[in-house]
């Protein structure tokens, strides 16, 4: 019987100099495939541990960002600090950070440095526009990237509304995610040939990758040309009992099969409407006319159920809070409860599932500097001497 315990990273050890989204989420994957990250932050801390609210002490954005790592924090402008840091970069797989380029560099901490103590090292640097070019130095969060990398803009032309924020930071989870995938594959070329690798992982060309109109923007957009694929149109419909629903797709060519599905043909062909040629341009008056259709119906499984019989999907629009009690979420174990310094929180587990191993955290969240002792004892066989030195000093930093 396959070990269910059993986890695909176990045995690969990753430092992470990695802070706020995009570097923790990706370090918080191999977390849950089973390696050991040792997260290391500077005297102030994270800055997701400023989020609200709190459990135990710990901002609940942060520990599910970083549950299942060991947490360290000591202060690289010493020297002692660099010391200690480039000690466990030495025995370590993996390396992940993502400061601006160049300031791994003057901490004695790049790629170049370690690799030299450490030849098989996987060292995965995470920036906003890359290792090289003129932008590199420019500081980058999801919202910088969203709004120059087209996603704002499209978004807004897309809904006919003026520009607008994004609610959630997708570009730090897009490269959170392709920089796990690359190490992953680094650590495959490795085992195949004993070298270790420099990525170079950028929130800028994420954002091109993971948007599904780069192609098409580039190459100078829909024109004439009418597509059925447009998720920045999908109306939004309103049942009798007050909940929405989203219907994807473009409302102006999906019309005919909503209509044939609910028995409506005979008021598109009243408005003149027997093909998508007909419907262009016509958006406010479809969105009208299918709120009228939906408005008939009292809920939206009844909705969802006429929709059905053309193979019409629907998404029915739902706070985020609620999703842990649906019953898929429930019967799939999607979220999981964690400690996180005392205080259980429950988190999202994984998305992956394996057939003979395990995946999720192992482990939750814990306070600021918390594991300083046990790993640099552990793994640097330091002694209870050395390490009241070390914090005496304030080389080591730890926060209640």
């Amino acid at each position: 019987m396959a070990d269910l315990s059993a986890r695909m990273l176990e045995g690969i050890r990753v430092l992470d100099l990695t802070r706020v989204v995009a570097g923790p989420s990706c370090t918080r994957t191999l977390a849950d495939l089973g390696a050991d990250v040792i997260k290391i932050e500077p005297p102030e801390g994270d800055l997701m541990r400023q989020g609200v609210p709190k459990a135990g002490g710990v901002a609940v954005g942060f520990t599910q960002q970083n549950a299942g790592k060991r947490h360290l924090s000591l202060d690289l402008s010493l020297p002692a600090g660099k010391d200690l840091v480039q000690r466990l970069a030495a025995i370590s797989d993996v390396l992940v950070e993502n400061y601006r380029p160049g300031v791994a560099g003057r901490l004695g901490l790049g790629y170049d440095a370690v690799s030299r103590a450490n030849p098989g090292i996987v060292y995965c640097s995470v920036s906003g526009y890359g290792q090289n070019g003129p932008a590199a130095h420019r500081r980058a969060y999801a919202p910088v990237i969203h709004a120059e990398l087209g996603l704002v803009e499209l978004s807004a032309r897309e809904r006919g509304t003026e520009p607008l924020p994004e609610a959630v930071s997708h570009v730090d989870f897009g490269v959170g995610a392709q920089a796990a995938t690359a190490i992953l594959a680094a650590l495959f070329h490795r085992l195949r040939t004993g070298e270790g690798q420099h990525i170079d992982v950028s929130m800028a060309e994420t954002m091109l990758a993971m948007n599904e109109w780069t192609a098409v923007e580039a190459a100078g957009g829909f024109g004439d040309q009418i597509s059925p694929f447009r998720p920045g149109k999908a109306a939004l419909l309103q049942m009798r009992d007050g909940s929405w629903v989203q219907v994807p797709g473009n409302p102006t060519t999906w019309i005919f099969g909503v209509a044939r599905a609910l028995g409506k043909l005979d008021e598109m062909a009243a408005q003149g409407w027997h093909g998508k040629e007909d419907t262009q341009g016509k958006e406010d008056e479809i969105r009208q006319l299918m709120q009228r259709w939906a408005a008939e119906y009292e809920s939206v499984a009844d909705f969802e159920a006429a929709l059905d019989a053309a193979r019409i999907p629907l998404g029915k629009v739902k706070p985020l809070a609620n999703v842990a009690r649906e019953d898929w979420a429930v019967a799939r174990g999607a979220f999981v409860d964690v400690d996180a310094n005392g205080e259980a929180v429950s988190i999202p587990r994984s998305p992956f599932r394996f057939s003979s191993c395990e995946a999720g955290p192992t482990a939750g969240s814990r306070l600021q500097g918390a594991d300083n002792r046990p790993v640099l004892k552990a793994l640097l066989q330091l002694s209870d001497q050395e390490l009241d030195a070390l914090e005496s000093t304030g080389v080591l930093i730890s926060k209640p």
